[in-house]
């Protein structure tokens, strides 16, 4: 059961992360009023993922002990590394490629 927890927990953070690159999308998009600024398909999508995100933190977490959230949480850093180089073209830098390496050893050491 802690194994599926995690996996949840995994997911959890994956949609969040996809949720803050559809809304950083959408801030780069400059719109005709205020109104249409914050009532579009991305804020709306975004917004509703990150909802979805929280529902699956709290099913995850009821299975799981708190002290492996922050940990399994982490891996939020590596997933948006990814997924801004795909969908927001930002550069793979050595010191990001260095913190990723960082934070995969702490969750390694953590775990093992």
């Amino acid at each position: 059961m802690v194994i599926q927890s995690s996996l949840i927990l995994i997911a959890s953070v994956f949609v969040a992360t996809c949720s803050q690159i559809l809304l950083k999308k959408s801030s780069d998009i400059k719109y005709e009023s205020i109104i249409r600024e914050y009532l579009n398909w991305r804020v709306i999508v975004g917004y509703g993922m990150m909802f979805v995100s929280t529902i699956l933190t709290i099913i995850a977490f009821r299975n799981l002990d708190y002290k492996n959230g922050p940990i399994l949480e982490s891996i939020g850093y590596i997933f948006m590394m990814i997924l801004s180089r795909v969908f927001i073209k930002e550069p793979i830098t050595k010191n990001k490629i260095v913190g990723n390496i960082l934070i995969l050893a702490g969750i390694i050491v953590f775990y093992v």
